[in-house]
């Protein structure tokens, strides 16, 4: 399991996309685009961070077996990580708002990193601690988005 927190892992990883890049010009258009998914991003993890607080159940990501409580709320029925997502569109707003291709590198390096290192190890913790009750969320609901998570936040026409 990764020992870095993973806001300081995606702090490491916008600091490299401003190593990688130079920033562009300014660009009222790329500005909003960044301005909205960053906006979306915090609310996503936010909202997900404020479940577990209502829940009372644990926010540290290197002790998912201390979880009393599996949320499925919120958040949490459209990602399984919306924690993580966030952090990830906070980089891509970073990335857009830097008009760098290039600055996407960095992003693709923390999905991977905590997909692979940090998710796992949660997952197998909460599979431990909730059972069937969790692979049935898992099942419901994708690790990162896809299309039932962007059905489920689009309005019913």
């Amino acid at each position: 399991m990764v020992r870095v927190p993973p806001p300081l892992l995606a702090l490491a990883a916008a600091v490299a996309q401003r190593a990688l890049t130079r920033a562009s010009p300014p660009n009222p258009g790329r500005a909003a685009v960044a301005a909205t998914v960053a906006a979306v991003s915090v609310a996503m993890a936010g909202s997900a961070a404020g479940q577990f607080r209502h829940r009372g159940t644990t926010l540290e990501p290197f002790h998912p077996d201390r979880a009393t409580f599996l949320v499925t709320a919120g958040a949490n029925s459209i990602s399984r990580n919306p924690m993580y997502v966030g952090l990830a569109g906070l980089l891509v707003a970073h990335a857009l708002s830097r008009g760098s291709w290039r600055a996407l590198v960095p992003v693709a390096g923390f999905v991977v990193v905590i997909d692979r290192l940090q998710v796992e190890a949660e997952e197998s913790a909460l599979l431990d601690r909730f059972g069937d009750e969790y692979e049935s969320y898992r099942a419901a609901s994708p690790r990162w988005l896809d299309r039932r998570s962007l059905h489920f936040a689009s309005p019913s026409l």
